[in-house]
């Protein structure tokens, strides 16, 4: 068993200030899975896992939709199709119909980063059935599957968007007729066969936000690296494998067991330090000047830059990366509040706001 107290304090700090980096994306999007897929009273939920909530666009250019604290708005030719899968026990198969105008579904992993995109420029305009399976299934796609997106996470989200073509009420209502046909099963249901066995249903932690401040935040993080495993059918970077190692160390290991008051005030000081230099790592980041298209993307496009991943989760959480933005979005077609079940400005401040639409910063979408 881990004893914090035997690590060197100037190891502590270090690990922790990285893992702070390398959580924040993790925490910032449980934070939005709480309210959606877990908090029925939320004014964001979306009715559990393995459903669709969808959102028509606002009704006039005039009414552009939602602004952040940082003055973003939601796209007002968008409609968006958010969910949740727990891929747990068996994959799911997402279906879309055959959808003449652009469009995305992409599958965004539990540190945020995408496991794959549905949609114009990847699958094309055509009807099909894609699976989405996660790490620990070693099953083969049944027939009349299309393709197969794998996941290094055992939770996925998917904010969707469906563009306007000319906001006439026939536009709009072709628009909505493609959304309700975007359908989610689970592979059982999909292809006739007997349902496996459930999954344990977890202990959820209650989101707060005074979570990321706090040593707290490793309790978290160690309860949803249990979602995370290091070996799957995607591989991790080095440095991943490397930082988990360390945390480990600390009695960080994806089993939630990891217990704050138990720590001696030493290591909880060294704690506490690293979370203040993580912080201000990001804060300093934040900053400065940057290239916002490389904050979004897949596995491959981001790497082990943890750093980058956790400013595109602070500057615009679910932003979708460049290539995809001409399909369906805009590049900066992510939110720092009213996709994520509440609202924030900074990393810290919430409050409730019953929509899931993304915001953008400024940018219209590329036609």
């Amino acid at each position: 068993m881990a004893n914090p107290a035997l690590v060197d304090p100037a190891t502590i700090r270090a690990t922790t200030a990285e893992a702070w980096v390398r959580g924040y994306p993790i925490l910032q999007n449980y934070r939005t899975l709480y309210a959606q897929a877990l908090d029925d009273a939320d004014p964001g939920y979306v009715g559990g896992f393995g459903v669709f909530r969808h959102r028509p666009p606002p009704p006039s250019p005039a009414a552009p939709g939602i602004p952040t604290p940082g003055g973003a708005t939601a796209e007002s030719d968008t409609a968006y199709s958010r969910a949740w899968l727990d891929l747990r026990t068996e994959p799911w198969v997402l279906s879309v119909p055959a959808v003449d105008r652009p469009y995305v579904l992409p599958l965004h992993e539990l540190d945020t980063v995408y496991a794959g995109f549905i949609g114009t420029r990847t699958t094309g305009r055509e009807a099909g059935d894609h699976l989405v399976a996660g790490p620990d299934w070693r099953g083969e796609a049944p027939p009349g599957v299309r393709g197969v997106i794998r996941t290094a996470t055992r939770l996925v989200g998917i904010l969707g968007r469906t563009r306007l073509a000319d906001r006439t009420p026939a536009d709009v209502a072709d628009l909505k007729t493609a959304q309700q046909q975007y359908r989610l099963r689970p592979l059982h249901e999909y292809a006739g066969t007997p349902a496996p066995d459930p999954a344990p249903e977890p202990v959820w932690p209650v989101w707060r936000a005074e979570v990321l401040d706090t040593v707290e935040f490793l309790g978290f993080l160690d309860f949803l690296f249990g979602f995370f495993p290091l070996r799957g059918a995607v591989e991790l970077p080095p440095a991943e494998i490397d930082l988990r190692g360390r945390l480990t160390d600390l009695g960080i290991d994806g089993r939630g067991e990891f217990e704050p008051a138990t720590l001696p005030i030493e290591v909880r000081a060294e704690i506490e330090r690293g979370i203040a230099d993580g912080r201000a790592r990001l804060e300093r980041a934040a900053a400065g000047p940057g290239a916002p298209a490389g904050f979004w993307g897949t596995r491959e496009q981001i790497g082990a830059d943890f750093l980058s991943q956790a400013l595109g989760a602070r500057l615009g959480l679910y932003a979708l990366p460049t290539e995809e933005s001409r399909h369906g979005g805009s590049a900066a077609d992510g939110t720092n509040g009213p996709d994520r079940g509440g609202t924030t400005g900074s990393a810290g401040t919430t409050g409730s706001a019953d929509h899931t639409e993304p915001a953008t910063t400024g940018r219209r979408t590329p036609r």
